[in-house]
């Protein structure tokens, strides 16, 4: 049984925890399908939108802490190769940091590059407070946005995921030919050498 299907059955019966664990696991189009069902008057559009924001919140933590609690095996550590990855890592989590606003916001609008980015943030060992604070900046407007879009045009909400589904691959694409060419022209004429 898919999401669409689930949760206009589950809503009567399990309420606001069913729409909480679908935001979870596909915030978007749950917004949206939940705004639906609140244009219909099944749920009010406030609860929606504060369920979306906690919801998308709760996974992004989730993320985080799969980063965070990740491994690199020591193997990879050992000898001269070993030391250049060790530096190599170390400049890269000091630029994570650095830029961690900009990074996450970009992220979690990209929609397609918002997991790899959370899970790269609890790998570099964020602070999770500011962590948490840009994932606010980020999720309101972009909750917002799905809520209304749900609302007022929520009966198409599988067409609404096509479209969804066709930028986040669009920008993922884009953003991959432009971290290549920055990588490229940018930052690997600067790395430590041995």
């Amino acid at each position: 049984m898919t999401l669409t299907a689930w949760l206009p059955a589950a809503l009567p019966v399990y309420g606001q925890p069913a729409l909480f664990a679908a935001m979870v696991l596909e915030g978007p189009l749950a917004t949206v399908l939940g705004a639906f069902l609140a244009s219909r008057g099944l749920i009010s559009l406030p609860q929606v939108y504060l369920l979306a924001i906690a919801a998308d919140l709760a996974g992004d933590t989730l993320l985080y802490v799969l980063g965070r609690l990740g491994r690199v095996p020591t193997r990879l550590w050992r000898g001269a190769r070993g030391l250049r990855r060790r530096r190599r890592a170390l400049w890269l989590q000091a630029h994570l940091r650095q830029h961690a606003g900009r990074l996450l916001i970009a992220g979690k609008w990209t929609h397609a590059l918002g997991f790899l980015v959370l899970i790269a943030a609890g790998a570099a060992r964020l602070p999770f407070l500011p962590f948490l604070g840009w994932n606010l900046m980020a999720t309101l407007p972009k909750a917002a946005l799905f809520a209304l879009l749900g609302f007022f045009g929520g009966a198409a909400y599988q067409r609404i995921d096509v479209y969804l589904w066709l930028f986040g691959c669009t920008a993922f694409a884009a953003l991959l030919v432009v971290a290549g060419a920055w990588l490229r022209y940018r930052i690997l004429p600067y790395l430590p050498e041995d």
